[in-house]
């Protein structure tokens, strides 16, 4: 995120770059730097002439050069930017004249999703030493909770950690969908009240005691009440709960929580660090440790195992949904 903001700065401050290489397998900073410089390099009556996107399922690295090597119509500099540029890896080398030597009344601007640049290439060297090559990196389940905290404390927002754990355990790591859903949280919410579970229901529409999240620490704590409510619920709204991601979100949390039984140093952060999770879940881990032996979590692993296969209708027909998650309960507790 610094490197994000230091590309950004830089532009807005003037100093740009003729060719921007974006690339890596998280897409939302590749967006945002192209959508930035899209705006932003250039005015809007310079546009129209100066300013073009190409997609690479369109165009061949030979007809981006002779565009970039254009001069810019009544302006300083012309923009172009090369969507989908992953689909020209096989002829991608031979942007290596253009980079030694790159127009600098052109800003070009590459992104290149999905996959990781060779950084042995001589392209790369060139890239590095030209312009602005930037890799976006996948985050980790584990480390968005942070990612929602920063990117809400930049704009002036607050958020409980519940309520952004809530968030991850819906979206996963994806950024794009995140900060959708926390630009409807913005339009919304003031900046001088944190943003709860009891917001994320009522703007987003994810349950605050229905949820996966909530599932996972009442089975670790043997809650067979809440437990089972939670699982009525799921089996009422199936579209929105699908038993392939509560089974899989259960598999994680009991396969590490056999890892859990293996620690001989169980300070939180000790944990929190060896098992991957937030400090935040320390504490469910060692209530579940203690409901559920080493012996027992096996077999549970087991049996998720099996379901997961019911679930996805093998050896089985006509099985609801709600059947199954009820099988799964009693199995489990």
């Amino acid at each position: 995120m610094d490197e994000v903001k230091q590309i950004v700065s830089d532009i807005a401050n003037g100093r740009v770059y003729p060719i921007y290489f974006l690339t890596g397998e998280e897409p939302y900073y590749i967006d945002q730097i192209a959508s930035y410089i899209e705006k932003n390099v250039l005015r809007e009556e310079e546009k129209s002439f100066n300013q073009m996107v190409l997609y690479g399922k369109e165009v061949s690295v030979d007809d981006i050069l002779t565009n970039a090597k254009r001069y810019p119509m009544m302006a300083e500099r012309q923009v172009i930017i090369i969507k989908e540029a992953q689909h020209l890896a096989r002829n991608i080398d031979k942007l290596v004249d253009y980079a030694k030597n790159p127009q600098l009344t052109t800003v070009l601007v590459f992104c290149y999703k999905y996959s990781k640049f060779d950084k042995r290439k001589k392209l790369f060297k060139l890239l590095k030493e030209k312009g602005v090559f930037y890799e976006s990196k996948k985050i980790y389940e584990d480390k968005v909770h942070y990612w929602i905290t920063r990117v809400l404390k930049d704009a002036g927002y607050s958020i409980t950690t519940k309520a952004s754990m809530l968030l991850v355990e819906h979206l996963g790591n994806d950024l794009s969908k995140i900060s959708k859903e926390l630009e409807k949280l913005k339009l919304v919410l003031s900046k001088d009240k944190e943003i709860t579970p009891l917001d994320i229901e009522k703007n987003i529409g994810i349950s605050k005691d229905h949820n996966n999240f909530e599932l996972n620490k009442a089975i670790g704590a043997r809650d067979i009440v809440k437990a089972t409510r939670i699982i009525n619920y799921f089996a009422q709204n199936p579209k929105d709960n699908p038993i392939v991601l509560t089974i899989s979100l259960l598999h994680g949390f009991f396969t590490k929580l056999l890892k859990y039984h293996s620690l001989t140093d169980l300070n939180p952060k000790t944990v929190s660090k060896t098992l991957g999770i937030n400090p935040y879940f320390v504490e469910e881990y060692r209530i579940a440790a203690k409901n559920y032996p080493m012996k027992k979590v096996s077999r549970i692993i087991s049996i998720l195992r099996e379901l997961d296969l019911k679930g996805k209708g093998v050896g089985v027909s006509n099985v609801s949904q709600g059947d199954l998650l009820k099988e799964l309960l009693v199995k489990i507790i």
